[in-house]
């Protein structure tokens, strides 16, 4: 949308003061204000001029403006009934540009609601923010999923934990189901300071592109190897990975010595023991 088109909103203090709005400890709830950090946030993508978006607890709308004067075709699920006249003055500020869904996103087919090459841009409650990237990443991918890119904040031990590399304190599940058909990265740090009410701890906006999945790969498969290997990381993986039928033969046939531990394994170790167990367990 160009610049001159855009309508002139409210300062958000102003739409939160109107409408009476707390930001909600219980649904994990914290407001940014600052418009040009809202604006950076809703730039990490790139051009979103007319393609579809999707945003998860837009609270009074402060992401939200952004993704619209960005020119995002906008699907918002928002979870506090509160907040809905403030995102419905939106709605009429950019007709025909945003849809409100009152609702749970843990509940909500994103992709039914948001459509193909959607570009999810989301504060993510810390609450669920989680749970809602694992299901994204957990996608269908043929050969891609129907996502774009995911740009989501989190709390800065979280948004370590995706980008992480093996060898880090911060490695393990989250950061192999994230990087092993995606490029993740840490595209901007958030002070703790530009949020209200501020949070306990620093904020971290997480950039993560698809891309076509290693051939021969089953998602449960990699899933069970990493719960394993993992929920034993200071173990040998002689030891932790005892529980998955043909795991140590797989690591003898491709030359991964059992007694490293799993924080050692790199993403592209996992995918290779992935493989091979599964053709053992095709073959057997």
């Amino acid at each position: 949308m160009p610049a001159d088109a855009r309508p002139t909103l409210p300062p958000l203090r102003d739409v939160i003061a109107a409408h009476g709005l707390q930001a909600s400890k219980a649904l994990g709830q914290n407001f940014l204000l600052d418009e040009q950090l809202l604006d950076r946030i809703a730039a990490i993508p790139g051009s979103i001029q007319d393609q579809p978006a999707f945003e998860v607890g837009p609270g009074p709308g402060g992401l939200t403006r952004a993704i619209l004067r960005a020119g995002g075709k906008l699907v918002a699920v928002e979870r506090d009934r509160r907040c809905l006249p403030a995102l419905a003055e939106l709605e009429l500020a950019f007709p025909g540009q945003l849809r409100v869904i009152s609702g749970d996103a843990m509940e909500i087919d994103a992709h039914a609601e948001a459509g193909d090459g959607a570009h999810i841009i989301a504060n993510l409650p810390y609450n669920v923010g989680t749970a809602l990237l694992v299901g994204w990443l957990s996608a269908l991918w043929a050969p891609l999923p129907w996502w774009s890119s995911l740009t989501l904040m989190f709390q800065m031990e979280v948004a370590e934990r995706i980008v992480a590399k093996p060898g880090t304190d911060h490695y393990g599940r989250l950061a192999v189901l994230a990087q092993w058909r995606s490029d993740a990265r840490i595209a901007m740090k958030v002070h703790r300071s530009a949020f209200t009410p501020p949070p306990k701890v620093m904020s971290a906006v997480v950039h993560i592109t698809p891309k076509p999945a290693p051939e021969g790969v089953q998602l449960k498969i990699l899933e069970r190897l990493t719960a394993a290997a993992f929920g034993q990381r200071r173990k040998m993986l002689r030891q932790s990975l005892k529980s998955v039928p043909g795991a140590l033969d797989a690591l003898e046939a491709i030359g991964i010595d059992p007694q490293r531990r799993a924080e050692t394994v790199s993403v592209e170790e996992f995918v290779t023991l992935a493989r091979q167990l599964g053709q053992a367990t095709t073959s057997a």
